[in-house]
């Protein structure tokens, strides 16, 4: 077996000039590279208004006050990763994102820890990719902790296209106080084994959270994904949609589980889950679950697995659509309903256009199909009520 090394601190000027080809969307860039923040090639501080976005170690040297404050442990802290913080009543008119960038030698073993903590009143939109320069043979760990305070609004982006031969484990917590907001979008592309974990405390009330998630595997990928949510406190929201297609001999596994306190009441709280399998080979496990201590409470959940609708195929056979066309038109349709729940409009396009050369089956344009990037979407009337 291949030995895996813990990946060292690379040269700075191996990462200059990297970022994701998103033309119209402007942002401020953090780069980690193998897992070490990168101040050379990320935002000059003086453009970031009062933000603060450092390493985690000058974070703990000259930031821990605010750490504790929001109830992270510093002794828990001990790799590499990114510290950020948006101060009261702040606003980031620009979009954070943060680029953790793989680019392996060898094979070798990532670990990263990152902090994001939003004070009271703030808004933050922040856009968090994993992405692989070459296809070498690689592990990453990442945590990150996100602590929402009272009535800020987070608006948190994922999106995971990383080599075939890299396998990622993330750990994602959010805290949620009094009349905080939270919407995350999680888009899982590429990548040989993906785990996503991630944890939502509610610990205050009339706090709400969107979880939008949307997985496209094929080849021998897979995709975990455990979602956890804590409605410790009365009063508040929570909405899960994830939905997956599967091709070829792909794998996948979703784990939804709500819990809902003796005291939480008021709580509103649904789940549900929907997955096409495009190949007799292709594999889903669906597991949601509702765990709830009082009766004044509104839940629900529901998982489907099923193949694209044979009606719906009919139909647009029979308008003259080819097979191939029509199966992809039935595949977006599905997609959309996701994609539909991120409000940034410039990514939300650079997204739809990702997921559409996603579904021919690679990440190139395509002359020959029928859902042609950066021009309308053609429009149906489908029913997928079935899938």
């Amino acid at each position: 077996m291949e030995e895996i090394k813990k990946a060292l601190r690379p040269r700075d000027e191996d990462f200059q000039g990297f970022s994701c080809n998103i033309p119209q969307l402007k942002t401020n860039r953090i780069i980690q590279a193998n897992g070490f923040y990168s101040e050379r090639n990320s935002v000059d501080k003086k453009d970031l208004d009062n933000v603060i976005v450092c390493s985690l170690d000058d974070a703990k040297k000259y930031y821990s006050d605010l750490i504790k404050n929001s109830e992270i442990e510093l002794e828990s802290l001990v790799e590499e990763g990114v510290f950020v913080f948006v101060p009261a009543n702040k606003e980031v008119e620009i979009p954070l994102q943060m680029l953790d960038v793989i680019k392996a030698e060898e094979p070798i073993l990532i670990q990263t820890n990152n902090i994001v903590i939003l004070g009271e009143n703030s808004k933050l939109i922040l856009i968090h990719c994993d992405d692989s320069i070459n296809n070498n043979k690689s592990v990453s760990n990442n945590s990150t902790k996100i602590f929402l305070d009272k009535n800020s609004n987070l608006e948190y982006y994922k999106m995971e296209n990383i080599s075939n031969h890299a396998s990622i484990i993330t750990n994602t917590s959010f805290v949620l106080k009094d009349s905080s907001e939270l919407k995350t979008f999680w888009l899982s592309l590429n990548g040989g084994d993906i785990k996503n974990n991630l944890t939502i405390d509610f610990e205050g009330e009339y706090a709400s959270a969107e979880l939008n998630g949307l997985y496209l595997t094929d080849r021998d990928q897979v995709v975990d994904n455990k979602v956890t949510v804590n409605h410790n406190k009365p009063n508040c929201f929570s909405n899960q949609l994830y939905k997956g297609i599967l091709d070829d001999s792909a794998k996948a596994n979703f784990q939804g589980h709500v819990y809902v306190a003796e005291k939480a009441i008021q709580t509103v709280a649904m789940q549900n889950n929907k997955n096409i399998l495009l190949t007799d080979k292709a594999t889903v496990n669906t597991q949601p679950f509702l765990e709830i201590y009082n009766d004044d409470v509104k839940c629900s959940h529901g998982a489907t697995i099923g193949q694209l609708d044979d009606n719906a195929m009919f139909y647009l056979r029979s308008r003259g659509i080819s097979e191939r066309s029509a199966k992809m038109l039935l595949m977006y349709a599905f997609c959309n309903d996701v994609l539909i729940k991120a409000s940034l409009e410039e990514l939300k396009e650079r997204l739809a256009d990702i997921i559409k050369r996603r579904l021919h089956g690679e990440l190139s344009t395509c002359d020959n199909c029928v859902l042609h990037c950066s021009t309308p979407d053609l429009a149906f009337e489908i029913d997928l009520s079935k899938v």
